[in-house]
């Protein structure tokens, strides 16, 4: 299906700039860009690719300045990566959809299941289990007994969602997602470890996202709780009766030991490591590869193991790439030091 700039413009509210009737059938990213494609720049280090992409359409902020001449017509907008996000979903939307129930499946006669729903082969449902409107349940997919599944969710191929465990409205799971699955608790018991029974469960509101292969561990007692509109990367763990505040997202790597409580609105990098029964307030930052072995308050970011302050540790950062400079001065100083010793003692 063939869109015009018009016809974009008019979806995402944008000025034109350049031929409103050109046409595009297709995505790119702008240092790939082909005619009949649309791409966007969002990313200043990209600029100088818009003078010479072949996309016959960019999306830009509204306050850019072309510095030469762009054959592409520009459709100015408020964010140009949110307004792809917006194109992308409508694209999304008009792809087929899977519906049906394919073969073999199991579901347990007391599981409720709605007629809209779609059951990829090879999927089991469990006893007592109760699934909402327009749920996609791709091949593969394990739904445990006494599970609730909420409206517009899509569990991908091989995921798996334990006993007791509740999952929001317009949820996505990604393939190989575990929800449930035991925490990690054992008692020492004569220079043993014994199995603490982990009856709790999951509780992911609306709107999450769970990346692939990424684990989360149902609580001892209680729940752990993942808040509404909190993105969850691949191979990321969340220990038993964590909780995540609304709207953080996690990226790829990262692990929360159990009993820890994140704030809302936080972003927290790649293989950071969080520490057991501590708490981070809303809104934290938290670099790559950070370990967090303490609570921290609202609004800081920290980076580092242990994570200090983003400024001190960059600073430190810079200390360090200097200490073989200081390493010589120091020796030089020390010989120099050595010498005056040896002539103020013959004088």
């Amino acid at each position: 299906m063939k869109f015009s700039a018009q016809q974009i413009a008019d979806f995402l509210q944008g000025e034109i700039i350049g031929d409103p009737q050109v046409t595009v059938d297709n995505l790119s990213k702008i240092e790939e860009g082909t005619p009949g494609t649309l791409s966007f720049l969002a990313n200043p280090k990209y600029t100088h690719h818009i003078y010479n992409t072949q996309a016959s359409i960019v999306l830009v902020r509204r306050d850019f300045v072309a510095e030469e001449k762009i054959s592409a017509t520009l459709i100015k907008v408020d964010d140009p990566y949110s307004c792809l996000a917006l194109l992308l979903n409508l694209v999304s939307q008009a792809m087929p959809q899977k519906k049906g129930k394919e073969s073999p499946i199991y579901v347990a006669a007391s599981a409720q299941i709605s007629e809209s729903i779609y059951i990829g082969a090879f999927a089991y449902i469990g006893e007592n289990t109760r699934i909402g409107e327009n749920v996609k349940i791709y091949p593969q997919v394990f739904i445990g007994d006494d599970v609730l599944i909420g409206d517009n969710v899509i569990l991908y191929p091989g995921v798996k969602i334990y006993q007791g465990c509740r999952i929001g409205n317009n949820c996505i799971l990604h393939a190989g997602a575990v929800i449930g699955s035991d925490g990690f608790g054992f008692a020492p018991q004569n220079g043993e470890y014994a199995k603490i029974p982990q009856i709790g469960n999951v509780i992911l509101e609306e709107n999450v996202e769970i990346g692939a292969n990424t684990t989360i561990d149902r609580s001892t007692m209680g729940s752990t709780i993942i808040r509404k509109g909190v993105k969850l990367d691949n191979l990321i763990q969340v220990a038993h009766n964590v909780e995540i505040g609304e709207h953080t997202v996690m990226a790829a790597q990262a692990g929360i030991a159990g009993s820890s409580k994140v704030g809302s609105h936080s972003m927290i990098g790649g293989q950071v490591g969080i520490a057991g029964h501590i708490q981070l307030g809303d809104r934290v930052t938290i670099g790559a590869q950070s370990g967090i072995p303490n609570h921290l308050p609202d609004g800081v970011t920290v980076m580092g193991y242990p994570a200090v302050p983003a400024k001190d540790f960059a600073r430190t950062t810079v200390y360090i790439k200097q200490l073989p400079k200081l390493n010589d001065e120091v020796r030089s100083l020390r010989k120099e030091l050595e010498e005056l010793k040896k002539l103020l003692n013959k004088d």
